[in-house]
């Protein structure tokens, strides 16, 4: 079998674009390939440039395209640009980074969604490339960003029209290919030592909120996309209890029995949240526009706003139905293949970071995993 193949995080080919951009404006000359310092790791990699080209005297523009390697990643091949024009005299940074048109920006401040890393990595590379005296503006681009961000939970999270320039490393592990999961495997067994209950999140952001609530630790373990087979590991662990604990657009999955939640892998979250408003008995043309929805936000986001206007309470009883379908799916999927009784139940929020739904059971699970 073949090993899954290493590729570099976003903010690794946002850096190798400036780097070639503020080249030009030292010495305009195409360039195929630019070194960068990955800082974390400690390496220096060649990046693929694939355009390069001055835009008018002291500004140049660069694009480079992402190489996620083996991941299930919906940023592969996606093109991302560094305009580098010279600063004003009275700038005070060296290098002012600025975030352009499909980068992401937080909801609390309109700040750009450019973190510590990235930061990091262009100070670190494009510093030699100055004389002491020079200053530059680079305007980071993800022209795609705005489009891929309504496939995923950044929203939920406050970072709103565009990706962030997140990551800690260089390198972009094979996190979604099959050999990963005997990682979050282990990890599992590890806890399992430690507490008979579990609160399962996708990523790091509902890890970082499950905390904010109150949540042990010890309890919290990561899934990525893998949620069925540790659903399954559970089980054979002989854990007592499984909170799960998400983002209403991706946990709804589960409600229809998709439980590889990439979607890559499968969808459907339209098509499920409609099935359940049918259940709760929305009326049709609410029904369209519900199943005309871009995303599973904007269904929700509808609900919501019937709610306000009418004093309904369709965000209640679908989401309510739609939780206890999850618990049921899931008992189902671990009945399967596990003979050992597990309680399962769900807890989802919403963009805002506000819980809109829990079942019965997850109410009770909760209690187990709070801290004393």
């Amino acid at each position: 079998m073949s090993v899954p193949r290493s590729g570099y995080t976003l903010p690794v080919f946002a850096c190798a674009a400036a780097i070639a951009a503020c080249r030009w404006l030292k010495q305009p000359q195409p360039l195929a390939r630019v070194e960068v310092n990955l800082l974390e790791p400690d390496q220096i990699v060649e990046i693929a440039i694939e355009q390069v080209a001055g835009l008018k005297p002291g500004m140049a523009l660069a694009i480079t395209r992402s190489d996620p390697g083996d991941n299930l990643d919906l940023t592969r091949h996606t093109p991302l640009w560094a305009i580098v024009e010279w600063g004003p005299p009275d700038q005070e940074e060296t290098i002012r980074l600025i975030g352009g048109e499909g980068i992401g920006k937080h909801q609390a401040d309109g700040q750009a969604a450019i973190y510590r890393y990235a930061r990091r990595l262009m100070q670190a590379n494009l510093q030699p490339w100055l004389a002491a005296d020079q200053r530059i503006q680079v305007t980071l681009v993800l022209p795609a960003g705005r489009q891929l961000a309504e496939r995923t939970s950044n929203a939920a999270f406050g970072v709103v029209e565009g990706l962030s320039l997140l990551g800690t490393s260089g390198i972009s592990h094979p996190l979604s290919a099959p050999e990963q999961l005997e990682t979050f495997r282990a990890e599992l067994q590890q806890k399992r030592q430690q507490t008979d209950h579990f609160v399962f999140c996708i990523g790091e952001n509902g890890l970082a909120l499950a905390q904010s609530l109150g949540i042990q630790p010890a309890t919290l373990v990561k899934t990525a996309n893998w949620l069925g087979p540790l659903l399954v590991e559970a089980a054979t662990q002989q854990a007592k209890g499984i909170l799960l604990f998400g983002y209403h657009g991706k946990l709804l999955k589960l409600a229809g029995g998709i439980f590889h939640t990439h979607h890559y892998v499968a969808d459907g979250r339209t098509e499920i949240l409609t099935a359940h408003c049918a259940q709760a008995g929305l009326p049709t043309p609410d029904l369209q526009t519900i199943f005309a929805s871009a995303t599973a936000e904007a269904g929700l986001a509808h609900l919501q706003t019937l709610d306000r206007t009418t004093g309904s309470h369709w965000v209640e009883q679908v989401y309510g139905t739609i939780t206890e379908a999850i618990d049921a799916r899931a008992q189902t999927y671990i009945q399967a293949q596990a003979d050992w009784p597990i309680q399962v139940g769900s807890m989802l929020f919403d963009r805002q970071r506000q819980i809109i739904a829990r079942s019965k059971t997850a109410t009770l699970l909760l209690g187990q995993v709070l801290l004393p």
